[in-house]
């Protein structure tokens, strides 16, 4: 009986190790040959520049690929996974073939802006789908509506150089997909869809809705009720609801816990219903036109984590009820309006980490106390307000903060000790904050790990000779620096040390040896004293867009070496003793935008390849000592918004061809005019020009300018008509020269003019009238010239005084003392252009002549070789006065006759 039993156990024993065996070590999964053909036929539609498909191969077991799983029993695809791998190209219907796919994300690649096709929407196994940020467009096709099990779709995410950007004419696909739990979509055109609420209510299952950049205009704030029901994130970031804060949102579920209305320019105030989303979150409510008071009531929402108001026109106080967000870890509030003091319930916010309230009005004293409970704090931003920082310069913080943001907050007049208690300290501003010490001794080392550093306008002094900078960006600009310049690391982006009192030659600096390939972008070194002669290593810093050595004492010539700066786009040398020429080299710079080479003794033309640089938008040689003329070639540079040769002693005409700047043609500014020029950490470094008869520095404004100025050299010929054509020009300035004829009479079509300086010429003829056309006119010099006439008579003109008229004696008329006569009103007539009435009156002159000669030798010529022309000739004109001699006699016997008949009957009487 026990054999028997056994003989019957141990078989099912071992059949059941077997199973258990292979259940836990099971044979390595083999792919379907059919789904293995058809992910080598999607491959092979793509271009895979990272080799992330490297592992594709025929040879290889597709359920080992990179991104493909398989299912563990049956070996099927289920899973493809191409996140982020750099694929470009086209998709390929082969996918079809994987019949079992429930997961496909091909987020993140470049599909080149082409269509999603159609045959995803016959993928129906699909449970996952993310499209989203793959550079696909045009039209969303609504056969994704048949994808019925899909519960997670992600679509948009457009790249700006693809058109057309991904669209929806109707989004009633969406409601056929009953099952989804999320539904995401950026930057996808929805403008055409006035109902999209409606079409996303439907989805009962629907937890996460985000839409955001997708042109929506309408929250549809008459809608009282929306079926929401299990909506817990509601993200409509970036689009353009210009009306209130709708009532419906109240009505959404009170499992909402995100709500995210950023960048919408909503208006009015937050209203009270706000209340019912009890459970809230987060509340992000920034970059709107939401105005009012910040409501006390939203102190109330107890469940609240972030709360985001920056960037609205919120005024009065911060409420106090906010200190009873016990829960709360962030509060941005800046860039409002808000007044007054902190109230003392903020600092109770044991749980808070990020505190941003900065740039507004606050006024208040802050001392250690009030941050004794914030032991949690990591980010603390309270930069351009009037706070005043009171500390002992002991203090030990319980915070450990990642970022301070204090600039023009009183911080001073001591430098704050206690900041080297901040080892995590990764961003540190504190800009003018009214610090006026010296850099402690501690302070460069400990700071060696922070990433950004300010401390720029302030009076922080110390001698940097011996200190080595590792920070990537760092300001030290405006203060009272000495020494020699600092060593800096590879690391470091931006380097900002302008504005202080840094002495000695600049070559021990360039010519450091680097441990490692710089990655210096921006380097503003001007208004120090540094002298001596530019180095030759500019190789070491081809990294180098933005280079200012501007106002210091170099001297020497410009190193052809500096044309190694490959990437160069702003070079600023201005105001120093450099000498020699423009070199050659420099045209190598193609991607240079602005050349500053002003207030030098440079020599020599303007060198013809210039022209070469069409990048440049604003070139300055002012006060050197070019000669010659102005090269054509000067007129290939399109894109020129300031050009400024002035107070050289260059000579000839003035280019007709100016009209060839296109940007100052054109009266409207292109938004990403310096777009090419700016670097994200580097504000673009200010110019000075003369414009309106005085230096005036342009900074953030610098891309509205329009400039021309030619004056102070030796040009001659007449003001080119072309310069007419200059519609957007705001500054011209042509005086102190030896310029000749009228001035153009279209001047009046350059209706954006600002200064007119046509002064100290030879300038002649009448002011023409369209001169009254320039409205926006507030600075006119035209004295010293020798014009005639009356003023024209406008608002405009009369409103300048008469010193822009001085010097032109036969010029009449208000503002002028001098008052017009008929003659002077008689003298010459202008004529639409002064180059055609030239032209007109020379051929007249001409033409006159050549009549007199002709008709003089055409009568006497004749008549000197025909003799019985002659006889005829003169007989005519014997006869014709004898005619004459016979009619004046009787006329005059006549007279007479009468004349002694009155005189008779004159005696009678």
């Amino acid at each position: 009986m026990a054999i028997s039993k056994a003989i019957i156990v141990f078989p099912l024993l071992c059949f059941l190790s077997s199973t258990i065996s292979i259940l836990c070590y099971p044979y390595p999964l083999v792919c379907n040959e059919t789904e293995k053909h058809a992910l080598l036929s999607f491959k092979h539609a793509l271009f895979d520049p990272a080799h992330s498909l490297s592992s594709w191969s025929a040879q290889e077991n597709c359920c080992g690929w990179n991104g493909v799983h398989c299912h563990n029993i049956t070996g099927r695809v289920v899973y493809l996974n191409l996140f982020n791998f750099g694929l470009v190209g086209k998709l390929s219907a082969s996918l079809l073939k994987l019949e079992f796919l429930n997961y496909l994300n091909l987020g993140w690649n470049d599909f080149g802006g082409t269509p999603i096709p159609s045959f995803i929407g016959s993928i129906q196994s699909l449970t996952y789908l993310d499209l989203s940020f793959a550079s696909f467009g045009g039209l969303i096709p609504p056969q994704l509506g048949n994808l019925s099990n899909l519960l997670h779709l992600r679509l948009g995410g457009a790249d700006s150089s693809y058109e057309p950007r991904l669209y929806v004419e109707n989004l009633r696909w969406i409601s056929h997909l009953s099952s989804l739990k999320l539904l995401f979509m950026s930057e996808v055109d929805l403008h055409q869809e006035g109902q999209w609420i409606e079409s996303t209510s439907i989805l009962s299952s629907l937890s996460m809705l985000l839409l955001e950049d997708c042109e929506l205009d309408n929250m549809s704030p008459s809608l009282e009720y929306v079926n929401f029901t299990s909506l817990t994130v509601l993200s409509l970031y970036g689009n353009h609801f210009s009306h209130e804060i709708p009532n419906w949102l109240s009505n959404l579920t009170t499992n909402l816990l995100k709500l995210d209305l950023r960048d919408n320019s909503l208006k009015g105030h937050i209203p009270i219903t706000i209340l019912e989303l009890r459970y809230l979150n987060i509340l992000y409510l920034s970059r709107n036109q939401l105005t009012g008071q910040i409501p006390e009531y939203l102190g109330q929402l107890k469940h609240l984590e972030a709360l985001s108001l920056r960037y609205n026109s919120f005024d009065g106080p911060i409420p106090s009820s906010l200190g009873n967000l016990s829960s709360l870890r962030s509060l941005y509030l800046y860039g409002n309006r808000l007044n007054g003091t902190l109230p003392s319930s903020l600092w109770l916010l044991s749980n808070l980490e990020d505190l941003e309230i900065g740039n507004n009005s606050l006024v208040d004293t802050i001392s250690e106390v009030h941050f004794n409970e914030l032991s949690k704090l990591k980010y603390l931003d309270m930069s351009s307000t009037s706070f005043t920082f009171k500390v002992n310069s002991n203090w030990v913080p319980s915070f450990e903060l990642e970022e301070l943001l204090m600039s023009s907050c009183q911080m001073g007049p001591k430098f704050p000790t206690w900041l080297q208690t901040q080892t995590s300290l990764r961003n540190l501003d504190i800009s003018k904050s009214g610090i006026v010490d010296i850099a402690p001794t501690w302070f460069w080392k400990w700071a060696s790990h922070i990433e950004w550093i300010y401390l720029s306008d302030n009076q922080i002094s110390g001698d940097l000779s011996g200190v080595w900078l590792n920070n990537t960006i760092i300001y030290l600009n405006s203060n009272c620096f000495t020494g020699l310049l600092p060593a800096v690391s590879p690391n470091v982006t931006v380097l900002n040390m302008a504005n202080n009192s840094f002495s000695g030659p600049i070559s021990h600096f360039l010519c450091q040896k680097l441990k490692g390939r710089s990655k210096l972008e921006a380097l503003d070194l001007s208004n120090n004293d540094l002298s001596g002669e530019l180095p030759l290593c500019w190789k070491s810093w081809q990294s180098l867009t933005h280079v200012n050595l501007g106002n210091n004492n170099f001297s020497g010539k410009i190193p052809d070496s500096i044309s190694s700066l490959f990437s160069l786009k702003a070079l600023h040398l201005q105001n120093n003793g450099l000498s020699g020429s423009i070199p050659s080299s420099l045209r190598e710079c193609t991607s240079l935008g602005l050349l500053d080479l002003s207030g030098n003794k440079l020599l020599g033309n303007v060198p013809n390849w210039i022209g070469e640089l069409s990048a440049l938008k604003v070139l300055c040689l002012r006060s050197n000592k070019f000669i010659a003329e102005i090269p054509s070639q000067i007129c290939q540079l399109s894109s020129l918004i300031v050009l400024d040769v002035s107070d050289n002693e260059l000579s000839g005409i003035i280019p007709r061809c100016l009209n060839n700047f296109s940007l100052m043609a054109a009266i409207e500014t292109p938004d990403d005019l310096f777009t090419d020029l700016d670097n994200s950490n580097y504000e673009l470094e200010g110019l000075v020009l003369m414009t309106v008869g005085r230096e005036l520095e342009y900074k953030g404004i610098l891309k509205y300018v329009r400039m021309v100025d030619l004056s102070s050299n030796n040009f001659s010929g007449s003001i080119p008509t072309e310069l007419s054509q200059l519609f957007g020009l705001r500054f011209l300035n042509v005086s102190k020269n030896h310029l000749m004829g009228r001035i153009p009479e279209k001047i009046g079509r350059m209706t954006s003019l600002l200064s007119l300086d046509l002064s100290t010429n030879h300038l002649s003829g009448e002011i023409p009238q369209s001169l009254a056309d320039l409205t926006f006119l507030n600075r006119l010099n035209l004295s010293c010239n020798q014009f005639r006439g009356r003023i024209p008579l406008s608002t405009q003109l009369q409103s300048f005084d008469a010193f822009s008229y001085i010097g032109n004696a036969q010029l009449c008329g208000v503002p002028l003392t001098k008052n017009c006569t008929e003659d002077d009103e008689s003298q010459g007539m202008d004529t639409i252009d002064e180059n055609e009435e030239g032209s007109e009156m020379r051929w007249f002159y001409i033409s006159m002549g050549l009549g007199f000669i002709v008709g003089f030798w055409g009568v006497c010529g004749a008549l000197l070789l025909k003799k019985s022309w002659r006889h005829a000739y003169f007989q005519f004109l014997y006869d014709i006065r004898d005619w004459v001699y016979v009619a004046v006699a009787i006329r005059l016997n006549w007279f007479h006759d009468n004349l002694r008949r009155l005189l008779v009957s004159e005696t009678h009487h």
